[in-house]
């Protein structure tokens, strides 16, 4: 068991606070390793320079993912040079009629090297390993679809 710690910051500063004007932009300090900041997405009020929940939301799964299919791909002796994720989420509303990140698809383009080649049934056998074993998957309700690109 493990457990993960953030801190998150936001001040009003000198707007007033009314809807239309407070700030939606604070930090997130990952147990004192890392702080960034973020924002609401720009269609709430967001700063849409800075990485808004939903972004982070889909980041965290792609990541995740990632991370579980390397661990796969290496035990069964493939050697992955690159994987590249443009994952998308999708925002729509969920059975209950509430907005909700309800879709997560994960575009991932793979290069492999070496004598051992992985085929079309063995990734898609992976990407089923992973989405199984991936922390964060198992941690939500959304659809995660992921497609092999070339």
């Amino acid at each position: 068991m493990s457990e993960h710690k953030i801190t998150l910051t936001w001040k009003r500063g000198d707007k007033p606070f009314e809807y239309q004007k407070y700030s939606r932009d604070h930090t997130w300090n990952f147990d004192g390793r890392h702080e960034m900041e973020a924002s609401a997405a720009p269609a709430y009020l967001g700063n849409p320079k800075l990485i808004d929940p939903e972004e982070a939301f889909v980041a965290s799964l792609s990541s995740c993912h990632m991370l579980t299919f390397l661990a796969i791909a290496c035990k069964k002796k493939f050697v992955l040079d690159e994987y590249v994720d443009e994952a998308v989420g999708l925002m729509e509303k969920n059975a209950e009629g509430r907005f909700a990140i309800t879709r997560v698809i994960l575009r991932q383009r793979l290069k492999f090297s070496g004598d051992k080649q992985p085929t079309a049934q063995e990734i898609e056998e992976m990407n089923h390993a992973a989405h199984e074993q991936c922390f964060i998957a198992n941690s939500v309700k959304t659809e995660v679809k992921v497609e092999t690109q070339s």
